[in-house]
């Protein structure tokens, strides 16, 4: 064999290892490429995975803290309207003691139930004269006499009268005729006894007033007396006939 051709053939087998050894890199390479893109892959897919699942839970997160916000101005409101309504209630409780305290008042005025409790007694007697010498009429008991305590004992705060036993009130119809006394229809005659329910520390004073009116009944000839009595039973007002 000549030099050239033994040349020649040791210049092709050099080649055809450095093929090889290219092709082997070649082959690591992309393999390498391969692994490490798929694993850059798999990465870029878990990061957003985690974000996608980070953005949810922030969004329900944020959602749970507007409902919780709406819950507690919910309770606010629901705490604040049950106060104004225990309010509200107490002050009905209030006003309906009062009221049914001013209904009883009212009853009592009107007499339409009986009534008791301490109070004031007050007799009116006709005065002795003689009628051969004096005119009778100065000397006895008139309706305006009977009016006139009985004003002056419900200014004072007297809850409820009687006459002789007759229960009375703003609308009672008093007439004198003659020595007797008609109240609602009922005659009544002398003495005239007036029970009146009410503090007796207050309506006795009253009546006893300088110049007031015991002070008139005498100078009346009227003779009248007064006492304060621990219990008064007064009757419901009858029905007028």
């Amino acid at each position: 064999m000549s030099k050239q051709m033994k040349a020649t053939r040791k210049k092709q087998g050099k080649q055809f290892v450095f093929s090889i050894v290219f092709l082997a890199l070649g082959f690591i390479l992309a393999f390498s490429y391969r692994t490490v893109g798929s694993n850059h892959k798999e990465l870029d897919e878990t990061q957003t995975d985690l974000f996608v699942q980070e953005e949810k839970y922030r969004g329900e997160l944020i959602e749970q803290q507007e409902r919780n916000k709406e819950l507690t101005d919910e309770l606010f409101d629901k705490q604040k309207n049950i106060e104004e309504f225990e309010q509200e209630f107490s002050d009905k409780e209030e006003n309906h003691a009062v009221l049914v305290e001013k209904a009883k008042d009212l009853r009592l005025l009107l007499g339409v139930i009986p009534a008791k409790g301490t109070g004031i007694k007050v007799t009116m007697e006709d005065a002795d004269y003689d009628p051969s010498v004096q005119n009778p009429n100065d000397y006895i008991v008139h309706e305006s006499h009977v009016l006139r305590v009985m004003n002056e004992l419900k200014i004072a705060g007297a809850q409820g009268m009687t006459i002789n036993g007759q229960r009375v009130n703003s609308n009672s119809y008093i007439k004198c005729t003659g020595p007797v006394i008609m109240i609602d229809g009922r005659t009544f005659p002398a003495p005239f006894v007036i029970e009146a329910i009410g503090d007796p520390k207050v309506l006795s004073p009253a009546l006893h007033l300088k110049g007031g009116v015991i002070d008139g009944l005498l100078r009346d000839n009227i003779v009248v007396t007064t006492e304060e009595v621990k219990e008064i039973n007064l009757p419901a007002i009858r029905d007028k006939a």
